[in-house]
């Protein structure tokens, strides 16, 4: 348990710990078990066009080997470990000469394309059948290494796949299996006594081993340098990362730019300093060979034991920070010291276990004695672990802007919370696998969720200083894609915490490497990137040629601002479904063989998207016919404005009240839609007015032509008209008909002519009437007599 723990919190030692867990007890590796001998492949001279290939001897007899030990029951994990490795091998060449004579391929099928198919009488030339068949047999024959490649991919794949199958049975089956109960008074003395014996030999042995190497004369000459050794490590661990802590204040004292990344930097050295300094230690004590085998035992442990205390009080002086911060996640005073004692504390139980089984499993006990031992400490981390994840999930002294961290935090403490109840239950029952494979990777996961943390507050800080110099700008999303890199990589690691080999990741990456068949078309991840780094490529490209057209080209043209927009989003749709043609076409990627189900999906598009195409096609037919062009006036139903973007599927026109209007485009092309402005900006304004009966006509026609024409937007050639419209019910009517240089400063220019109008009339008296009404009424005696 305590190994696992290591090698996941560390990620130091991956070697030493597959190493401990294909050894045995003492140390040595168990002995292959014997491989079936081969008497199916007979011994072939070397032919060196075989090297590599499917019908090399060497694949075949090692795959006969493979197959005969997946049907072996008793097979050591040593051998599958090692005969799997072979095979992973082989796949890899073989899936590398998956495509082999791609190219050549490429070409004999473009022959016989060229070629028309044999006609069905057979009356065609003689060498044209000929040429047919040995183009044909080319091909054959090319297609024939492929093939055997493909094949001797699938076996070797398949043998590892059963390989994996046992690994994952013989896993399953350690953990589910039941031993014996802890809670058994027998394996309870048992397990006291045992540790009795562990510290009467611990005793013996140290003295034995003193007296035997001061008898040889071995431990002077030695003591020196370990000595040495044991004073610089304790000085490390001591004076040296109090000195380190001590650098990190001053440093937090001066400030400067970047200086959370350089804290965070500096506060690892805190981590490699004590770690120096328990591999010193543990070197030290054993540099002199004063212990014996369980003395070495423990010594050996010290550093991952010592490493499990170091890294919690790192990480807790980060997460549950000391003095008046309160923090990242707002814990108050109390909270966060009960997060660092239970952090320290359970790292502390968790580096005395390590000693204790160190020296425990050199003993020859049985599993009950084991389990009696184990479970008083997987009781008490249980205890602690709960207690921990009671204030992970605590709520924060100060209001969260975050809602999403509350929710964090409450899930993993409750996930805690569970585990830490489950695990002893389990052990009390006698599944101890079971429990350590749950508490462990717990801990672990919780461990490095806390890691990633801290990674991920480093990198918005430093964002959120860098935006505060205004140096950033349009670099905002990097935080966010940085901390999903973060998870990303974080994934193999929980999946190695959680039981997952090396090996099964190795698998998982073959299967990525190997893609997915859509019909006859094999897509790769390596297609992916081509087709990415194609289509980006040709899309920036497009942006570029966009950018000098609209710049460069385009204003030294007679074209108007709307026929440029138009020339520029034309190239920026011909260039997007060009980069797609050319990048599916590098990719490799065969679409032909899902053209059916292209066909049956743009059929669905078709009835469930046709607003949406719709929409699609009268953009494009805006564009090339250019009805409406950016920046004119347009009038549509009650909706009236200026067109400020012409989009695929809709035009955005801002009113006069400064809003937005979406209007969708098959309504300008389908519907009625008036243009002040397509053309010229000129336009025409009529206004009404109308004076009383009696007026001089002339007069007042005279007085309305003075003001349209004194007004400066008033067009002269032509000149504006003064109509005598007729006899209204109340007035005598007249319009001035005048046009205007530009037809967006109508309302404006109506306004100023009537302010006009209503001051000359006055200045002439001329009256501008209004309706009146003359009432008669038919009793009005009625009326008269009626009381009030």
């Amino acid at each position: 348990m305590i190994r696992r723990l290591a090698f996941c919190l560390l990620l130091l030692w991956p070697q030493w710990a597959l190493s401990q867990g294909t050894t045995d007890e003492a140390g040595a590796a168990p002995a292959p078990a014997a491989a079936p001998a081969d008497t199916t492949v007979p011994e072939e001279a070397f032919d060196p066009a075989l090297t590599g290939t499917a019908r090399d001897p060497a694949w075949e007899r090692l795959a006969q080997r493979a197959e005969a030990l997946a049907g072996t029951e008793d097979a050591s994990l040593f051998a599958i470990q090692r005969l799997r490795a072979e095979l992973v091998i082989w796949r890899d060449r073989f899936l590398a000469r998956s495509d082999l004579n791609a190219g050549r391929l490429q070409t004999v099928e473009a022959q016989l394309a060229a070629i028309a198919p044999e006609a069905e009488g057979g009356d065609e030339p003689a060498l044209v059948t000929e040429r047919r068949a040995a183009l044909q047999d080319q091909r054959d024959a090319l297609l024939a290494p492929r093939l055997l490649a493909q094949e001797a991919y699938a076996r070797a794949d398949g043998l590892i796949a059963e390989f994996d199958a046992r690994a994952l049975r013989d896993q399953a089956e350690a953990v589910t299996t039941r031993g014996p109960s802890p809670l058994n008074p027998t394996f309870i003395v048992s397990g006291l006594a045992a540790v009795v014996e562990l510290g009467q030999l611990l005793v013996a042995e140290t003295g034995a081993q003193i007296h035997l190497q001061n008898r040889e004369n071995r431990l002077l000459p030695v003591l020196p340098r370990a000595l040495v050794m044991i004073i610089a490590g304790v000085v490390l661990l001591g004076i040296g990362r109090r000195y380190v802590t001590r650098w990190r204040s001053a440093l937090a004292a001066r400030g400067g730019r970047m200086l959370e990344l350089r804290l965070f930097l500096l506060s690892l050295i805190q981590i490699v300093v004590p770690l120096v300094g328990l591999l010193l230690l543990s070197e030290g004590l054993q540099l002199p060979g004063i212990f014996g085998l369980r003395g070495d035992a423990i010594a050996g442990q010290i550093p991952a034991a010592g490493s499990f205390v170091i890294i919690a009080w790192w990480l807790t002086k980060h997460v549950f920070p000391t003095g008046g911060d309160d923090g990242q996640l707002g814990y108050d005073a109390e909270t966060r010291a009960a997060g660092r004692r239970y952090g320290l504390l359970l790292a502390w139980f968790l580096a005395v276990t390590a000693l204790l089984q160190a020296g425990v499993r050199t003993l020859e006990i049985d599993d009950g004695t084991l389990a009696a031992l184990e479970f008083p400490l997987i009781l008490l981390i249980s205890l602690i672990f709960w207690r921990l994840g009671r204030v992970i999930k605590t709520a924060p002294a100060v209001d969260e802007d975050e809602q999403a961290m509350g929710r964090n935090r409450g899930l993993i403490g409750r996930a805690i919370t569970v585990v830490a109840v489950l695990a002893p239950i389990l052990a009390a029952f006698g599944y101890g696998a079971a429990a350590s494979s749950l508490l462990v990777p717990a801990i672990i996961s919780v461990t490095l969720i806390g890691v990633i943390y801290l990674v991920q507050q480093i990198v918005q800080d430093l964002s959120r200083m860098e935006e505060g110099q205004d140096s950033v700008g349009s670099f905002a999303l990097v935080p966010v894609l940085i901390s999903f890199v973060i998870y990303l990589l974080s994934l193999p690691v929980f999946a190695l915490i959680w039981g997952a080999s090396v090996n099964d990741l190795r698998e998982l990456w073959a299967r990525f490497r190997e893609g997915f068949n859509i019909g006859e078309t094999q897509i790769s991840p390596t297609d992916f990137l081509t087709f990415a780094v194609v289509f980006a490529l040709g899309y920036l490209l497009t942006r570029f040629i966009q950018s000098t057209l609209r710049k460069s080209v385009l204003p030294r043209t007679r074209l108007d601002l709307g026929g440029q927009n138009a020339v520029v989003a034309g190239v920026g749709y011909v260039g997007i479904i060009l980069a797609a043609i050319v990048a599916i076409t590098s990719a490799g990627l065969d679409l032909s063989s899902i053209a059916i189900v292209a066909g049956a999906l743009s059929v669905g598009i078709g009835f469930g998207m046709q607003n949406i195409v719709s929409n699609f096609v009268s953009g494009i037919i805006l564009l090339i016919e250019r009805p409406i062009s950016e920046g004119d006036w347009i009038e549509v139903g009650d909706r009236m404005g200026i067109v400020k973007s012409i989009s695929v599927r809709s035009t955005r026109i801002e009113a006069f009240d400064k809003t937005d209007v979406i209007i969708p485009n098959a309504d300008l092309v389908s519907g009625q839609v008036t243009n002040w402005t397509r053309g010229n900006t000129s336009g025409r304004l009529i206004v009404k007015v109308g004076v009383a009966y009696g007026t001089d006509t002339d007069k007042v026609m005279t007085i309305l032509r003075e003001i349209a024409e004194a007004n400066p937007m008033v067009v002269l050639t032509p000149p504006p008209s003064i109509l005598f419209m007729g006899f209204g019910a109340d007035s005598l009517d007249f319009e001035i008909r005048a046009i205007l240089r530009d037809i967006s400063y109508i309302f404006v220019v109506q306004t100023e002519l009537n302010l006009e109008i209503d001051k000359r009339f006055r200045e002439e008296g001329i009256e501008i009437p209004f309706a009146q009404r003359d009432i008669w009424l038919r009793n009005p005696e009625v009326l008269k007599d009626t009381p009030t």
